[in-house]
Parts: C-alpha cells; sequence; structure tokens
C-alpha cells in the first residue's frame, strides 16, 4: 500500500515530536511513524529520576557546553534556547522549577504528563501516529515493515529523528545508518556519550558498590567536575563522571582530587597527625572523612607514599584506573551520525532533497544536565521549521 502524506516524520522522540508539532501548526498534513510500541520510551526513562527539561542560564553560556554551536540554538532570529523550552512547556500546562544549580524540571518530576499533554496537542493538530513501524528502506519512497505489512509512504517532505544508539531496547538502535550510508549519507561512526567507565575492582571494593562519591573532583585535560557519581559494580557512573566522560574517551587522563576544598599543604597538615594505634583503614578515615573516598585512595593509590606531603599529593591527584567506556547499551546518548557538512543551514540532507534530520542523528555531543534534550528540541523545531517552509514554497 501506498500513501502521500505532505509530511512524513520517523521517530517519535523529543525532536520528532517537535518537529511534527511546528508542521501540524503551520497546517501540513503529518504522519508520525514509530517503531516502538510506544513513543518516547527514552524520554520516559529520562524522566523516572526527574525530567531534567533544561537548564536556567543564558543562552550563550548554554551553547558553550556544546561540542561548537551548530546554528540550531542561537542563529536564529527566535533562538530556542532555554528561556523558550521553558515557555513551551508551560504552554502544555507543565509547572517548571529551577533547581540550586541551574536545572529546571517539572514540579511533578516526572516526564509522563508533559508526554501525554503532548501527545494531545499533536492529536488536535491532527498528526496521525502510527507505532510499530519500522523504516527498512528508500526505494521509491519510505519502505516501513507494519503490523499490516510492508507500507510504502512518498510524502514530500520528511524528518528524519530516529536518535543515536544508546539504551537500544528503548528503540535508538541506530538502525537508520546503513540506510543512510547506502543512500551516500555522510555518517560518523556512533560512540557512547555521556557514559560511565569500566573497572575491573579489587574484592575489597565489593562492599562499597551503589556508594555515591562526593565532595570529590574529577579532571580530565581541560574538563573539571565536582558532581556526584556512583561505584557500580561495573565501574563508575553519575553524573560527576559523564560531566567529564567525552575528554576520557577522547584519550585524557583522569584524576581525582578526595580534597578539593583543601590545598596540598592543609591536607600534608591533616596527613602529618600521629595515627597512634588506629588501623590505616580508620586512620585514613580521619583525615578523609568518608569511607568510599578510603577505598578509592587504597584502590588506586597504591603504593602509598609513606611522607604527608606524598600522601597529599596523591590525594588530590589520584590517577583513576579504568578499561575504557561502558557501551552504547548503558550510555546516556551518543556521539557521531550525520556528519553536518552533509545539512544545510536548515537541516536538510543535500544527498536527498526534501529530507531532514534532527536530534542525536546529528554528529552533536551535549552533556546531561538539560543540555541533551534541549538541543534535541531546538533541532527538531529547526528541521520542523525548515520543512514547512520548503512544503509551502514548492506548493503549485
Amino acid at each position: 500500500m501506498t500513501e502521500a502524506p505532505e509530511a512524513l516524520v520517523i521517530g517519535a522522540g523529543p525532536a520528532g515530536l517537535m518537529a511534527a508539532e511546528v508542521l501540524s501548526a503551520g497546517g501540513a498534513e503529518v504522519v508520525l511513524a514509530e517503531a516502538m510500541p510506544t513513543p518516547a520510551r527514552k524520554f520516559l526513562m529520562a524522566g523516572k529520576s526527574g525530567l531534567n527539561l533544561t537548564r536556567d542560564e543564558p543562552l550563550a553560556d548554554f551553547v558553550a557546553r556544546f561540542g561548537g554551536s551548530h546554528g540550531y540554538l542561537d542563529n536564529e532570529e527566535d533562538p530556542f534556547g532555554p528561556a523558550a523550552v521553558m515557555e513551551w512547556a508551560r504552554g502544555l500546562g507543565v509547572e517548571l522549577f529551577t533547581g540550586s544549580t541551574g536545572r529546571v524540571f517539572p514540579v511533578g518530576m516526572k516526564a509522563s504528563p508533559l508526554l501525554r499533554a503532548w501527545l494531545a496537542r499533536l492529536r488536535g493538530q491532527g498528526v496521525a501516529l502510527r507505532t510499530r513501524w519500522r523504516w527498512s528502506g528508500l526505494e521509491g519512497g519510505f519502505r516501513f515493515e507494519t503490523p499490516e505489512g510492508a507500507r510504502l509512504l512518498r510524502p514530500r517532505v520528511a524528518v528524519l529523528a530516529l536518535g543515536g544508539a544508546s539504551w537500544p531496547r528503548l528503540g535508538s538502535d541506530a538502525g537508520w545508518v546503513p540506510l543512510l550510508r547506502a543512500a551516500g549519507v555522510g555518517v560518523a561512526d556512533l560512540r557512547p556519550a555521556n557514559m560511565g567507565f569500566r573497572v575491573d575492582w579489587s574484592a575489597p571494593m565489593a562492599r562499597h558498590f551503589g556508594a555515591a562519591v562526593k565532595g570529590a573532583a574529577i579532571r580530565a585535560g581541560s574538563s573539571a567536575t565536582r558532581g556526584e557519581w556512583v561505584v557500580t559494580r561495573q565501574g563508575i557512573e553519575g553524573g560527576g563522571v559523564y560531566e567529564v566522560s567525552a575528554a576520557i574517551r577522547d584519550g585524557a587522563a583522569a584524576e581525582l582530587d578526595l580534597a578539593p576544598d583543601l590545598d596540598i599543604a592543609a591536607l600534608a597538615g591533616r596527613f602529618a597527625r600521629p595515627r597512634g594505634r588506629l588501623s590505616l583503614g580508620n586512620w585514613l578515615r580521619r583525615v578523609l572523612g568518608d569511607p568510599v573516598k578510603v577505598a578509592l585512595l587504597l584502590e588506586w593509590g597504591r603504593p602509598l607514599p609513606q611522607d604527608a606531603a606524598g600522601l597529599a599529593g596523591r590525594a588530590k591527584a589520584l590517577p583513576i584506573r579504568h578499561r575504557g567506556p561502558m557501551g552504547l547499551e548503558r550510555a546516556i546518548s551518543s556521539a557521531g551520525g550525520i556528519r553536518l557538512s552533509e545539512l544545510t543551514a536548515g537541516l536538510e540532507l543535500t544527498a536527498l532533497p526534501g529530507s531532514f534530520a534532527a536530534g542525536e542523528m546529528l554528529d552533536w555531543e551535549a552533556p546531561t544536565g538539560g543540555y541533551l534534550l534541549t538541543g534535541c528540541l531546538a533541532s527538531g523545531r529547526l528541521a520542523g521549521r525548515a520543512a514547512l517552509a520548503r512544503l509551502r514554497r514548492d506548493e503549485p
């Protein structure tokens, strides 16, 4: 069966939903195709621990956290940065609050109320959502495998928003990569981003699995963070690690500062206090104040220096010994994707005129903390606006 809608959006994550919203609000007939049984599964998973929608900070500071500005955040006449995202969410009836670190959340913390309101808006604008529709080829149009059999769509414009390759069980499995490469589109290999690192722990570390590391700093190249992270059975994970993960993944040596609020002289003074009858572990705990910090010092710092200055130096620059990044199946997001050289300023694929791309399919990278999600929303909006403009320009 062949259909010819005005606009086709493939992928019902944040970027695809935003593109569908823009197109349908502009009066276009939109079919939204999603391979999974329900839309926005990764979005909902991200919201289980609190949906960090964006970051309440000036646009210039926000954009600086990306791997370079790619235009969809700051080069439009009406940029879709943090302030615009907050206004958009409130327009869906979602109340927001800003935390102490500038992160913006729904008052209810969860993603599901926002998604329900968003889908209701799209239905009201006439968007036809087709679930369990998996894109399988470009021959003669966009071919899909569906529960009812093969379907072929020949839209006038299309927006591709199929995600990257992280958490493939939620739908972002990079199945689109060979399809676009076969069509002559340049795609950079996908790599994990915002991920943890694998560590072969010694047996004594098992008692600390699940423990949070607080009040420490990680340095990697020019990147640094004091965010909280967790010791897990597999290695080290959590926001504080994710913030510097790109630098570590790309080869920078990582060091842990167990006492970032003390200079080396002050910490050496603490190590110079007599140990007395205390065991090594208890003595180190008195100095560092945290059992998991002591465990990490013993894990990564041996052989320990015998003098106070040497111990302080080791605790202030403890090498993080790891076996490389965790795989895409555990990463928060992915780097790589459609090369920016393959796209116009409106995110149209030069090899596939009339087809646009958005979200994690693009070769860009941003940290967690609201940056990644805002980038997906902004690129979906830009692609939707450009697709709508082309659609209207090509009208007879």
